[in-house]
């Protein structure tokens, strides 16, 4: 049965994320290091398990590479108009509708949806979707910015590694590739929990806006798909994984980013943490037409 199918799918992702708040609530929990090691260690070491992986093969990614580098630039565009009508800060509403959670909820709903057979697809989503935000991303809130500087990312040296060792068919021994993927295995889990305790900073002082954002990023970003996979060669199961990247909530991402440039960060924080309460209806609802159908 379907519903049961998405039940168990969101059950374990909701479950983490619900612990840690509920956790954090009463515990008060400082994640910073906890994140900074997961940005800078465990995550690039799953992005080079990953595509480093004799059995990945870049070629079979590109289509869905582009699509959602589309999906992203797509939604952008097609809330630009929201910007205008709600008269809001382009710097403060746009970012989070381009750039959605894909690390903290995309790659382990990805892999508890289609299986681990979809891991390389997620992580290549998620290589296109950091590449984005942290060029394009960037340089829509400083056109000053040195873009460069996305060469020094753990994660983008991570992948660049990744797929060199992948392209020339390097074999690593078992004895190194072992502790990367058991670094690589904490990353997912450490995400959720991560999002469960940043539920904690919702402001519904800004509520209007955080609601606003919570109902356009996913409109958007099924608009984007609907708009750009008739024109791919994808199969069902990418295309599936599409749309599921389609309708991912902000990420927590955007609100350090308008922290950094002092960009309103209250207003981002409530687009971002009422987006991804808000995921718990707009992602079921991608699943019933995401997920293979059964025979």
């Amino acid at each position: 049965m379907l519903l049961l199918r998405i039940l168990e799918i969101l059950f374990p992702i909701f479950t983490i994320i619900m612990i840690a708040y509920f956790y954090a609530r009463h515990n008060p929990t400082d994640m910073r290091v906890a994140n900074r090691l997961n940005i800078d260690i465990l995550t690039p070491a799953l992005l080079f398990s990953v595509l480093a992986d004799k059995s990945f093969n870049i070629a079979e990614y590109q289509q869905l590479a582009i699509g959602g580098a589309v999906v992203i630039l797509g939604s952008g565009l097609l809330a630009y108009p929201f910007v205008h009508w709600g008269k809001l800060p382009f710097k403060v509403f746009l970012p989070p509708m381009m750039f959605t959670n894909t690390g903290n909820m995309g790659l382990p709903l990805i892999l508890f949806s289609f299986g681990e057979q979809a891991l390389p697809a997620a992580v290549m989503l998620f290589v296109v979707e950091n590449t984005l935000h942290f060029s394009v991303g960037i340089y829509m809130l400083d056109h000053h910015a040195p873009l460069w500087r996305v060469l020094k990312l753990p994660i983008i040296i991570a992948t660049i590694l990744g797929l060199l060792v992948s392209s020339l068919q390097i074999a690593i021994p078992p004895t190194l590739i072992t502790p990367i993927k058991m670094l690589g295995q904490m990353s997912v889990p450490l995400m959720l929990f991560g999002l469960g305790v940043r539920l904690l900073d919702i402001d519904f002082n800004d509520w209007r806006i955080g609601l606003l954002g919570a109902v356009v990023c996913p409109v958007v970003g099924v608009g984007a798909f609907l708009l750009i996979t008739p024109w791919l060669n994808l199969s069902p199961l990418q295309q599936g994984i599409l749309l599921v990247f389609a309708v991912l909530p902000p990420a927590v991402l955007n609100y350090m980013i308008a922290e950094k440039y002092h960009l309103a960060p209250h207003k981002v924080a409530s687009i971002v943490l009422l987006g991804n309460v808000f995921s718990v209806i707009s992602i079921p609802f991608a699943l019933v037409f995401a997920l293979p159908k059964p025979v």
